[in-house]
């Protein structure tokens, strides 16, 4: 690391720690040839893949997107704002750890229903209504019946 007052090359970490809930490393230095000290953050770069549409495009992954369509499902359901950020946290944390560059939106979608259906399956059924593009009233009542027999499973 350079050194940010006299561009000197040489310098020495004398602390570390961790900061942001252990999220970032603080490490205050000190440059060998000034003597002068001052404190670096570091932070691991883990980039969102690029979301691979339906129709074959790319576009960058969108938070807002992804947080407006949850909020949308959940509009006037008995969810906290910090769920939903919980959720959309979730959903990133999963994106990033695939390791992949890009993902189908599909994979997204998927993820999205899940949290929905932990959060709220009242909204798990609005969202899954338009992902899955119900077409009548029988596709409805098919996704609920399905829903049921799986927590008479659990």
């Amino acid at each position: 690391m350079h050194c940010p007052f006299c561009g000197a090359e040489d310098t020495k970490v004398i602390d570390s720690r961790l900061v942001a809930e252990g999220d970032q490393v603080r490490r205050r230095r000190e440059c060998q040839s000034c003597k002068e000290r001052f404190t670096t953050y570091e932070v691991a770069e883990l980039l969102m893949p690029r979301v691979i549409k339906q129709d074959g495009t790319r576009e960058p992954f969108d938070e807002t997107k992804l947080r407006s369509g949850l909020h949308r499902a959940l509009e006037k359901r008995p969810v906290s704002t910090e769920s939903i950020e919980k959720a959309v946290s979730q959903i990133k944390h999963y994106l990033q750890a695939t390791g992949e560059r890009e993902i189908k939106s599909r994979v997204v979608g998927e993820q999205v229903m899940s949290m929905l259906r932990q959060l709220d399956e009242v909204a798990y059924v609005r969202f899954a209504s338009v992902y899955r593009r119900f077409k009548d009233l029988n596709e409805f009542r098919q996704e609920i019946d399905r829903l049921k027999s799986e927590d008479v499973q659990e």
